[in-house]
């Protein structure tokens, strides 16, 4: 259930009997092969899912993050980390307004985390707010996956490569591990990356895959849970 589903009245006779939603930090950027929307795409059906088992709407995501790193890579779209703390941070206090106050933010990018300090801020100064941060690639149940199938995962290999993610064929195979100093610059980071894979193999067969996304619909099933309202 996404909040482009429903009214605003249907959003109030929701409030009566529960306050929890679902935000989306998603970002625009390059995923080798993948879709540049690929950090969004996933985290979207992932809780589109859970709020089929749940009933807890989904906020329309926020589309675009914090990628620096491949700004030289054509199609992403990276705000400054000041931009989109405010932003995350308007979305925030909005939601609490008007009476949702149990937020489960669904990262899909790590780029974003550096946004956590205004989250923690907010929780310790707007009354009832609880939030819950749910980074579904950082999921025990979903890295058990990756290790029981013995599968690096990392950006842009077969860990992000679902069918809806996949926008053209996939190389065959595997590609060394990348590694990208720190504070590299764009232009250096698209030089050392060449199709923007970090390395791993480029794809996995789709019962590891659907395996994957059903641990990750449960792990964020089990977030929400904790964050129901008291009585």
């Amino acid at each position: 259930m996404r909040f482009e589903d429903l009214n605003w009245m249907d959003l109030e006779a929701y409030l009566q009997h529960d306050d929890r939603v679902m935000l989306i930090l998603g970002s625009t950027e390059q995923h080798g092969y993948l879709s540049l929307a690929t950090d969004t795409l996933i985290p979207q059906a992932i809780a589109d899912a859970a709020s089929k088992k749940t009933g807890i709407p989904v906020v329309p995501p926020l589309a675009y993050g914090v990628s620096p790193a491949f700004d030289a890579f054509p199609g992403t779209i990276s705000l400054s980390l000041k931009t989109y703390s405010s932003l995350v941070e308007e979305v925030v206090r909005s939601l609490h307004r008007q009476g949702l106050r149990g937020v489960t933010v669904v990262i899909g990018h790590g780029g974003n985390f550096p946004v956590l300090p205004v989250l923690n801020a907010l929780a310790n100064e707007l009354s009832g707010l609880r939030l819950g941060l749910h980074a579904w690639f950082e999921e025990p149940p979903v890295t058990a996956v990756a290790e029981r199938h013995q599968l690096r995962t990392d950006h842009a290999n077969w860990s992000e490569a679902f069918s809806f993610t996949r926008v053209g064929e996939l190389p065959a195979g595997e590609k060394p591990p990348v590694v990208v100093p720190a504070m590299t610059a764009a232009a250096e980071t698209r030089r050392l990356l060449g199709d923007g894979s970090f390395g791993g193999a480029y794809q996995a067969g789709e019962a590891v895959m659907q395996e994957m996304f059903v641990a990750a619909v449960e792990s964020l099933v089990e977030a929400l849970d904790r964050l129901k309202r008291l009585a």
